[in-house]
Order: C-alpha cells, then sequence, then structure tokens
C-alpha cells in the first residue's frame, strides 16, 4: 500500500464515524506516531510504499478507533501546555481549557513572585491525574514546590513516570480528598480540577469519554455536584497562607453557584472566568484572613 493509498483507507474507513477534519488530525497523527511522516509527505512521496508490518499496526489502530478508543490512549500520550504527557485509562486526556487555567495559575504565582518574596512558593494540585497541572506549573515556576494528590494510585505511577519524562521534581501523594481532614502542610496556592460533570450531563457527552475515560474522575452524583469543592474550599480555607490564593476548574453550568460557595467559606476577590469557548470554565478566590 502506499501513502496515498493509506490516507485514502483511513478516510473511507473512518467518514461514517468522524467529520474530515477530526480524520486530517486523526492522520496527522498517526502518520508522525507510527511512519515518523508529516502530512506534507502525502503530497510530495505519494507513491511512497508502507511496510506491510506497518500497514497491520495502523489497520488495528483504525479499528480502535471506530470503537470510539481516543487516539491520545491509543498511541499512549499527548501533549499539555507544549510537553509530553503519557496517558491510559488510569487518567483523564488533558483538556486545552486547563492549558488555559494553567496559564492563570502561573501569571498569578509571577505577579507574587515579583513582589519580593523570599521563600519559594509552595503549590498544591489537587486531583491530580496524569500530573499535567503539577509538571506544567513546576517547569515555568522553577523555584517553587509543587505537591499533589490523587485517590489512584495508577493515576499517580503515571504521574510520577511524566514527571520524570518532564525532568522536574514534583512531591506525589496517594489520598483520598473527601476523607481528608488536613493537608500535609500549608500552600501559597492550591488548584484543582476535579470532577464536575453530573451524571444528568451524560447524554451530553461522547462514546470516547464515557467509554474510554475513567468515570471517578469524571463525574458526580446530581443531588451534590459541589461536593469536592465544597471540601476543597474548608481544607483551603485551613491550609491556605494569608493571601493565598484558590483556583478551581469548574462545571460551566455551576459558576454561580462556585461564587456562592467560596463567600460562604470567607474568601475574597472571588473572578469567574470563561474560557476559548466563551463557557464559565474557571473561577479563583483569595485568602485574606489566618485561621
Amino acid at each position: 500500500m502506499t501513502l496515498i493509498q493509506l490516507k485514502e483507507h483511513i478516510y473511507s474507513e473512518l467518514s461514517i464515524l468522524y467529520p474530515s477534519t477530526e480524520i486530517q488530525s486523526l492522520l496527522t497523527i498517526i502518520l508522525k506516531e507510527y511512519l515518523g511522516l508529516q502530512r506534507i509527505d502525502i503530497v510530495t512521496r505519494p507513491k511512497l510504499v508502507i511496510p506491510s508490518e506497518k500497514i497491520r499496526t495502523i489497520t488495528d489502530v483504525i479499528h480502535r478507533l471506530k470503537t470510539h478508543e481516543p487516539i491520545q490512549y491509543i498511541i499512549g500520550n499527548t501533549e499539555f501546555f507544549g510537553y509530553p504527557f503519557d496517558v491510559n485509562q488510569h487518567v483523564l486526556i488533558p483538556r486545552p481549557e486547563t492549558e488555559e487555567l494553567v496559564d492563570w495559575v502561573i501569571r498569578s504565582a509571577r505577579e507574587i513572585e515579583g513582589k519580593g518574596i523570599t521563600n519559594p512558593l509552595s503549590i498544591l494540585d489537587i486531583g491530580t491525574g496524569s500530573g499535567c497541572i503539577s509538571i506544567s506549573l513546576k517547569k515555568n515556576l522553577v523555584s517553587a514546590n509543587v505537591s499533589a494528590i490523587d485517590i489512584s494510585k495508577k493515576a499517580i505511577d503515571t504521574a510520577q513516570e511524566n514527571a520524570k519524562r518532564n525532568k522536574v521534581a514534583v512531591e506525589f501523594i496517594t489520598q483520598d480528598i473527601l476523607a481528608t481532614t488536613s493537608l500535609p502542610k500549608t500552600y501559597d496556592i492550591i488548584i484543582s480540577n476535579p470532577p464536575y460533570v453530573r451524571e444528568l450531563e451524560k447524554e451530553l457527552m461522547h462514546e470516547n469519554v464515557l467509554n474510554f475515560e475513567p468515570q471517578k474522575a469524571l463525574f458526580v452524583e446530581d443531588k451534590d455536584p459541589l461536593v469536592f469543592y465544597r471540601k476543597i474550599a474548608q481544607l483551603s480555607k485551613l491550609h491556605l497562607n494569608h493571601n493565598g490564593l484558590l483556583f478551581f476548574e469548574i462545571n460551566e453550568f455551576l459558576g454561580n453557584e462556585m461564587i456562592q460557595l467560596l463567600d460562604s467559606y470567607g474568601f475574597s476577590n472571588i473572578q469567574l472566568k470563561k474560557d476559548m469557548f466563551n463557557k464559565n470554565r474557571m473561577i479563583s478566590a483569595k485568602k485574606l484572613y489566618h485561621g
């Protein structure tokens, strides 16, 4: 099979399930991951013959894509904030809107550092998953002490490997935040992207998410969708330093409820922020008191 024939085969097999723009993206990933080629090679080297063993591998990839398995799980990696991350079915696939949250935290942290503090910033990421948030923060805030918590030992194992891959030191802790009564120390910044999708919203989600990504990291019960935020706010009230900052990624439909929750715990400077899709996706707050 030649390169141009491979392209035509991929489009033919996937066109019923995926829009053409997504097939273009999948084709680019397949060419890079399995053949070391770029999409321009289809134009410049259309008659390039693909080895039979590569065809067998890509045929298997196509079969898995037809079951809606995410390409990131198939190839075992993805990119977040410009850095490589291993991913598997024990961790969520990082989303671009989470990159916006990380950028917000980095800019806020640099403002704090710009005020001439002498001690390194202390940052905690709750529900770290692949480690994409904590590792990206450490890459950009080199002098900061970064820690991360997750309930899943397998997620922590993945995050530790990602820290090694990206050559950073992050302290990872296996811990159930809902069962936690106190944190190891106090922090200047606490950040979390906890489970926030209500069961009633499942019908809005794609099969690749519902059938393959870890449900525990995604969903909360309809009757108490802010359970993680409430718990983290309680802990942050005790374990954020004076002027410490709390950041969350949130459910786009629960922005007002999040403002009320943070206000009820005495946080100040509450800011609700929209993501690139114009959805209320991030919120921050400041602790202006001790205790």
